[in-house]
């Protein structure tokens, strides 16, 4: 194709202290990590390595972004809310958090590491026991999941393949014998399946010297340094057994390591007997990891590239909407509202970055429809008419199950109904879904249907108020006529930087609730749902304002149907409030702002093994165990910029009491909280701490509740799915409660045929097998991916917990080898000698384009180069393309990209070797920062 297959693609085009701010944005971002160890006062690990590479990619795409735009990229700072601001363009007005980004990075680094717990003693997945081949596979079936995933949005779904997909790649280096054989590059015949594993050494074939002391330099042996043979270090968790003269991986957690040849040739620690290696094996991983993020990069674009890594605006803006004969009031509302955010918040920081609307109606419900287009939103809503239905109940929650796992974690949805839930036996899945995405649910309930009522079922608007305050959302119930008003708290809330400060539900009583305002919050608003409520507001300075007073001091009190709105002025006072609220009857208190002081957080288990660390929770936390959180607490110039003082849980309808806890810094902003007394009941965490930009306290509150579980189910995807083929997925429940028969129950977004056991007699402290199968349809489009919701319930009802699981359903690919570029043809003869005096003359490429027998060409674009690109149809068998640049752009490079995913590349150069010296050490110095871009040293 015209260039040597390991020539990287693109160019990294910033300076040095780009560069180096790219280091310091790495440092910023990372988090525990586990396996390529730092001991001995290293400080690479599969974090380091990956975060190097994903922010070096992403700093490279966002300026390519905003050169394409007009707009120049240039970050304040090394945080990741000011890389994510510079990257959306200085133009849009309000504040960006880094949240949704930071959050990205974490589900990488976590799926990273759960190699090590979930696939310990799986050779392939890191490349132990000359696993070449199953590894490779991995490698390659991961990345056509991926490509597949991000082309139909499911971008989740990418991320985690793409964290398990890196740890492989990256082990690769480390546990086989790669750098030993003095390479310093990347193999790319790990991602290319089409090219050949050559020089392996066979099973029969000894590859180590003994090595008694376990930390010999280099123990493998002359012969096959010599020959070149490729080998890895075996590796034995529960057996010493290994082939005749095979180097095991070593280290006291491999039994093969005793065996004669002894010792091991793991590059995981850097010790002093094996720096240079363990060092020449990080530059190593490092480089190939971002080779394979620009194999993806350029085969889903750069737009779509960035949305994966969570880098958008605001958050999405989802709407479920029912459709039945009687919502058509509902209907012109939420269109109305649809418009007016479009409309107002187009160009600012707050406009959604996507926006999806699930309608719902009976039998029916769905499909979900997304796009990032304002303007083909506005068409699909204004397509809603209201028809059908006959009986109260609707598929609400159906609807609402398509929303939670369509929509991007941490979504605000919104919910427009006028009746209860016909499947009403969807609430505790509802309820899993809500946990494992930490979606916020609002509902918009307009008053109790005359339709009569089919079912028995106790369905009521009460179940909608669960499940909106199990979220952090409302329950806003009004008239038809009032909708109009109460919609207002989508605009407050469909917005960028939205943070929690306090939520807190009664009963009916008469409570003072005390909350810290600080300097970056802005546009607060607190909301009261209820009836029959009064309140009196009092800010720092003693001023107070009630219920009464519709304009006073502090702001200006809206109040519609069940609903207060009060929005606090915009020169309110930071410090300490209270809000004293009463009522005979149940009410919710939440109050809101936008921030980029904030925190993501994930309830973990510790995990042993070769490369102990800590795992998130998929379910609820264990009960009668102190409960661990693993938080990434951001400020407004990166994690250093905030001080944490207090973290605790606290009930949202009980006591107002916060329970203490232990904090540990592990660094980089990342805190490990244990809690020994877990509340009983449902709780949020809360969070205290000083933003140091100001120097003024703060506090943030999580919105989804939660509570423990003495039951726990483990369950582990470990591929992808074929369409039409059954897929087994092995599940295990184990109890610390009563034992028994535990129902279980299991449901899919999808609605694919599944089998699974209804039940499972549960012995106290032992864990009981079973397994779940789920067969895709066999026109199930490739990229598709499936939320998978198991939970198990005592059989009295008091004790329950899920697991919610992703899988991607994918098609087989035969087709392996990338589009070729042949017969290049250069037209250079008039650019002259002297570059001095390139700017009058043009030079021309032509090429063609073929995809052989495969899948055929899917897209052409352009990588370096500042001419014109133009090619003939992509239908054709070959596709002819011509490049016309001035003389003074003397280097060309246009990827070509099947329909599979399969990346292609023609580059040719004009540069002469009789250039000026000038022009000859600008290239030097642009091939030496290329060059140190891949080898980026923390």
């Amino acid at each position: 194709m015209g260039r040597d297959p390991n020539h990287p693609q693109g160019i990294y085009s910033g300076n040095m202290s780009s560069l180096v701010g790219v280091v310091l944005l790495v440092l910023a971002v990372l988090t525990p990590s586990q396996a390529f160890v730092p001991i001995g006062g290293g400080t690479s690990t599969h974090v380091t390595i990956t975060g190097t590479a994903l922010l070096e990619k992403v700093t490279e795409t966002c300026r390519a972004v905003a050169e394409e735009a007009g707009y120049e990229f240039k970050p304040t700072g090394s945080s990741p809310e000011e890389l994510v601001k510079a990257c959306l363009g200085p133009t849009a007005k309000g504040e960006v958090s880094g949240a949704k980004f930071h959050s990205a990075l974490q589900e990488i680094y976590t799926q990273n590491g759960l190699v090590d717990r979930d696939f310990v003693n799986s050779a392939p997945h890191h490349f132990n026991s000359e696993a070449f081949f199953e590894g490779r596979g991995l490698i390659t079936q991961g990345l056509v999941a991926i490509k597949a995933n991000i082309r139909e949005t499911n971008f989740k779904a990418a991320r985690e393949t793409l964290g398990r997909v890196l740890h492989t790649l990256q082990d690769f280096y480390s546990h086989s014998n790669w750098v030993e054989l003095g390479n310093t590059e990347p193999y790319i015949n790990l991602m290319r399946p089409d090219l050949p594993l050559d020089n392996l050494a066979d099973v029969d074939t000894a590859t180590c010297s003994d090595c008694a002391s376990g930390t010999c330099p280099n123990p493998v042996l002359p012969n096959i340094l010599t020959e070149k043979k490729l080998t890895s270090g075996y590796m034995g968790i529960h057996s010493s057994t290994k082939p005749k003269g095979k180097c095991s991986h070593g280290g006291p957690t491999d039994m093969t390591s005793s065996v004669i040849p002894r010792g091991g040739i793991s590059k995981d620690e850097r010790r002093s007997d094996n720096r240079n290696f363990h060092d020449a094996a990080v530059k190593a991983a490092t480089a190939a990891s971002s080779q394979l993020l620009e194999d993806i990069r350029v085969v889903v674009g750069n737009n779509d590239f960035l949305r994966m890594m969570g880098i958008a605006r605001a958050s999405v803006l989802c709407f479920v909407i029912d459709t039945t004969g009687s919502m058509s009031d509902d209907i012109n509302e939420a269109r109305s509202v649809v418009y007016k955010i479009i409309d107002s918040k187009k160009g600012t920081q707050d406009e959604p970055s996507e926006y999806i609307l699930v309608p719902f109606n009976d039998p029916s419900f769905g499909p979900m429809i997304r796009t990032t287009d304002p303007d083909k939103m506005k068409a699909e809503i204004s397509k809603l008419t209201a028809s059908g239905g006959g009986d109260t109940p609707e598929m609400c929650l159906s609807g609402l199950q398509l929303a939670l796992t369509g929509a991007p974690t941490s979504s605000q949805i919104y919910v427009f109904t006028d009746a209860t839930a016909k499947d009403i036996a969807l609430k505790d899945t509802i309820v899993a879904l809500i946990r494992s995405t930490k979606s916020t649910v609002s509902f918009f309930m307009t008053g109790s249907s005359r339709r009569r009522r089919r079912s028995l079922r106790a369905a009521s608007f009460e179940d909608y108020k669960d499940l909106a305050l199990a979220s952090g959302g409302q329950a806003i119930q009004v008239s038809k006529a009032q909708l109009p008003q109460a919609t207002d708290i989508i605009l407050d809330t469909s917005t960028s930087a939205l943070v929690t400060v306090l939520q807190r539900a009664r009963t009916g009583t008469q409570e003072t609730f005390p909350f810290t305002l600080d300097e970056s919050l802005q546009n607060v608003t607190i909301y009261i749902t209820g009836t029959s409520v009064t309140f009196t507001l009092t800010n720092p300075a003693g001023l107070n304002q009630n219920q009464g007073q519709v304009s006073g001091e502090l702001g200006s009190i809206q109040t519609v149907g069940n609903l207060w709105r009060i929005r606090l002025d915009p020169d309110k006072q930071a410090g300490n409030w209270t809000i004293n609220i009463k009522s005979s009857q149940p009410f919710t208190l939440k109050i809101t702002g936008q921030s980029t002081v904030t925190f993501i957080y994930d309830f973990v288990e510790s995990f042993s093994g070769p490369h102990p660390g800590y795992a998130p929770l998929s379910g609820r936390p264990q009960a009668g165990q102190p409960a661990k959180m693993m938080l990434s607490v951001i400020g407004r110039n990166g994690p250093f910029s905030v001080t944490v003082k207090e973290v605790g849980l606290v009930l949202v309808s009980g006591p107002e009491s916060t329970t203490s806890s232990t904090i540990e810094d592990m660094g980089s902003g990342e805190i490990l909280v244990t809690i020994d007394a877990v509340p009983e009941g449902e709780f949020v965490i809360t969070l205290k701490g000083t933003d140091k930009v100001s120097n003024s306290d703060f506090q943030r509150q999580s919105t989804t509740q939660m509570s423990v579980s003495k039951v726990q189910i483990q369950a582990v995807v470990d591929s992808s799915v074929e369409p039409g083929k059954d897929f087994t997925l092995p599940f295990s429940v184990i109890t610390q409660g009563a034992g028994g028969l535990y129902t279980i129950n299991a449901k899919n977004d999808r609605d694919f045929p599944m089998t699974f056991p209804n039940s499972l007699s549960l012995t106290t402290g032992e864990y009981t097998n079973a397994t779940l199968t789920v067969t895709p349809p066999a026109d199930t489009e490739s990229g598709t991916d499936i939320t998978l919701t198991i939970d198990a319930k005592s059989s009295t009802g008091a004790d329950s917990n899920y697991v919610v699981l992703r899988m991607s359903v994918v098609t087989k690919i035969t087709d392996f080898s990338p589009p070729q570029c042949k017969g290049i043809t250069v037209v250079a003869d008039d650019c002259p000698e002297n570059v001095y005096m390139c700017a009058p003359y043009r030079w021309e490429l032509s090429a063609n384009l073929s995809d052989n027998n495969g899948t055929g060409i899917q897209s052409i674009s352009l990588r370096q180069g500042n001419g014109i690109l133009s090619h003939s149809s992509l239908t054709d068998p070959v596709v002819q393309v011509h490049y016309n640049a001035s003389c003074c752009s003397q280097i060309v490079e246009f990827a070509t990209v099947d329909t599979v995913g399969n990346v292609g590349s023609c580059y040719h150069s004009i540069v002469r070797s009789g250039s000026p010296p000038a022009l000859r050490l600008s290239l030097l110095l642009w091939l030496c920062l290329l060059i140190s871009v891949f080898t980026v040293k923390l």
